[in-house]
C-alpha cells in the first residue's frame, strides 16, 4: 500500500477544484478526486489570521506521481502557496485499490 496516497488540496471554490480535478484525472495523475464543499479554513497568512470558505479536494493516486501532480496543481491553482499534502494509504478494499493502481499505471495523455 505504501505506493498509494491521498493528496489533500484546498481550493477557493468548486469551479477551480473541478477544473483541476478534470485535468489531473484526464492526464492519469489521479484515479479519482472527491470535492468536498463548504469547509472553513482558519490560518495565518502574511501575519494575519484569515477565516475563509474553501473546498477540499481528496485526490487518490500513486506516491510516484506526487511531484508531477504537485507541479500541475501549482500551474493551475490560483493560490500563491496552495495546500498540497500527501497522506499514505495504509489499508483499503483490494478491489478499489487495484482499480486505483490500474488507473494511475501510466499517464493517460
Amino acid at each position: 500500500m505504501a505506493d498509494l496516497v491521498v493528496v489533500l488540496i484546498t481550493a477557493p471554490n468548486e469551479d477551480h477544484a473541478a477544473k483541476m480535478a478534470n485535468d489531473i484525472v484526464a492526464s492519469g495523475l489521479a484515479a479519482c478526486v472527491n470535492i468536498i464543499r463548504n469547509i472553513r479554513s482558519i490560518y495565518r497568512w502574511q501575519g494575519k489570521i484569515e477565516d475563509e470558505g474553501e473546498v477540499l479536494m481528496l485526490v487518490k493516486t500513486r506516491k510516484e506521481h506526487f511531484k508531477d501532480l504537485e507541479k500541475r496543481i501549482r500551474e493551475l491553482h490560483p493560490y500563491t502557496v496552495p495546500e498540497i499534502i500527501a497522506l499514505p494509504i495504509i489499508e483499503g478494499f483490494e478491489g478499489y485499490l487495484g482499480w486505483l493502481k490500474e488507473e494511475t499505471a501510466k499517464e493517460q495523455g
